[in-house]
């Protein structure tokens, strides 16, 4: 297993979460549950790190309750981590404190679509498919994709991306206002649906991408797009991932508008296979797609061929048919689950970085030649149109020889990515994981300022307690 994880704060005494959970049981009834599954399914789960449960869920169903829910947890200084449906990969929603988790998919409203502003607002709880779902019939839909049917407020709160964000961006681009309950109870709005302000901090965006450190966040307002004319996707094989990438950075460079263009190196494509039953050609691969005009689109297509040619005697094969291009994303987008396939029994430990587009193609060719070097089995995928990808190394977590030697190629992947100006996380987040590569990415002055802000706005370190930086 890896390291152990210690508490950041001293654990509350049994006597105060005993009191505090009788409070909590008796204004909000059976939506406070101190059951070990219940518990220990809101701590993390998805990869190796140790589930660290909470001692108590309460389900929230409106912002006024999570404000009450706080405010009762700071007058016994114990620890909040709020939750949306347990999506993230790094440790995010464990309890190393113990404490109280707020969890907020019961908040499913969507208060308001303002279709001639194309933009809404949602509560926390909702998530990306639900919200897509409702936009359909209007014509709208809302374009951040990370793959999991993640909450928006999750999404919010790690600064979640995707397979579109080369086009679209990310969360950070998406949101125009927050509502969040702060460390002290009292229930903020950061801004108002304008497009654009020059009035005051940004605190919108101070929150986003906080993990839930400095508040919980409870309603946002999103921009939307229209749901394109038409959209075309396709695949390209190519004889090895540095050829790949190097397509991606001249597409990109091109200023092709791509909207998604996807990396599966030869590992995940063949897990892909196996757990989609697609027929995918084993090779490093790229899945893209183009959102337009049915002219623009075909131009798009047409140009991307050109370049690709360069790089590869393999066709560019379009997948013509709606349901052929839904099959080829969600045969994306479970790739996390398809590569566990490679090795049953193994441990996942998932894993991303993100760096100039101009040095991708050197990223991960160095990157996959670390793990065939390293004896490991660790697909890689990735959003490369914006130079983020991901690796998944399998582990036997019973074998110490394993486990250090996976440690320590990700450690050599984060500052190999760092070098090269890029950043130890692009999406997945710092959670409890990422910790200890902050300082050398950022350096002591800047992680000392997000320290500074940390204490100014939660004195008594019950928000998320041992994320992102230590007090």
């Amino acid at each position: 297993m890896s390291a152990s994880l210690s508490p950041s704060r001293p654990k509350p005494s049994e006597a105060v979460i005993a009191a505090l959970t009788a409070e909590l049981s008796s204004r909000f009834g059976d939506r406070a549950v101190t059951s070990a599954a219940v518990r220990e399914q809101h701590g993390h789960t998805l990869t190796w790190v140790k589930n660290q449960p909470p001692d108590v869920v309460v389900y929230a169903r409106t912002t006024e309750e999570v404000s009450e829910i706080v405010k009762l947890c700071i007058e016994k200084r114990v620890p909040i981590i709020p939750f949306g449906t347990g999506t993230s990969l790094e440790g995010h929603i464990n309890a190393p404190d113990g404490g109280v988790c707020i969890d907020l998919s019961l908040m499913k409203r969507i208060i308001a679509v303002h279709e001639e502003d194309l933009d809404c607002v949602v509560e926390a709880g909702v998530t990306r498919k639900e919200l897509n779902e409702h936009l359909r019939d209007k014509g709208l839909f809302f374009p951040i994709d990370p793959g999991a049917d993640a909450s928006i407020g999750g999404m919010v709160a790690t600064r979640a991306s995707g397979t579109n964000a080369v086009r679209y961006g990310t969360m950070k681009d998406v949101v125009l206002s927050l509502t969040a309950v702060l460390p002290n109870g009292e229930i903020v709005k950061t801004a108002s649906r304008a497009k654009k302000s020059s009035a005051g901090y940004d605190i919108t965006r101070l929150l986003i991408g906080s993990e839930g450190t400095l508040g919980v966040i409870t309603e946002i307002t999103l921009k939307l797009q229209g749901i394109p004319e038409a959209i075309s996707a396709g695949i390209c094989p190519f004889p090895t991932v540095k050829a790949a990438c190097d397509a991606v950075i001249m597409t990109i460079q091109s200023g092709i508008p791509v909207a998604r263009i996807e990396l599966l190196d030869e590992v995940q494509v063949r897990a892909v296979n196996q757990h989609a039953k697609l027929t995918l050609p084993e090779s490093p691969l790229l899945l893209l797609e183009f959102h337009g005009t049915d002219a623009g689109v075909q131009e798009q297509a047409e140009r991307f061929g050109e370049i690709a040619a360069e790089f590869t005697n393999q066709p560019f094969e379009w997948a013509t048919k709606p349901e052929e291009r839904s099959r080829l994303w969600q045969a994306r987008h479970d790739a996390y689950w398809a590569a566990r396939g490679l090795r049953p029994g193994a441990q996942s430990v998932a894993t991303d970085v993100c760096v100039p587009i101009s040095r991708l193609a050197e990223c991960v060719a160095e990157t996959k030649k670390d793990i065939l070097e390293s004896g490991m089995i660790a697909p890689i995928v990735g959003h490369v149109g914006d130079g983020n990808f991901h690796v998944q190394p399998l582990v036997n977590v019973d074998d110490p020889a394993e486990v250090a030697a996976c440690e320590a190629f990700v450690d050599r992947l984060v500052k190999r990515a760092v070098a090269m100006e890029g950043t130890c996380t692009g999406e997945h987040g710092v959670g409890q994981k990422k910790m200890k590569y902050l300082e050398i990415e950022h350096g002591e002055a800047t992680l000392e300022l997000m320290r500074v802000l940390k204490r100014a706005m939660d004195p008594h370190n019950i928000m998320n307690p041992g994320k992102i930086v230590t007090l």
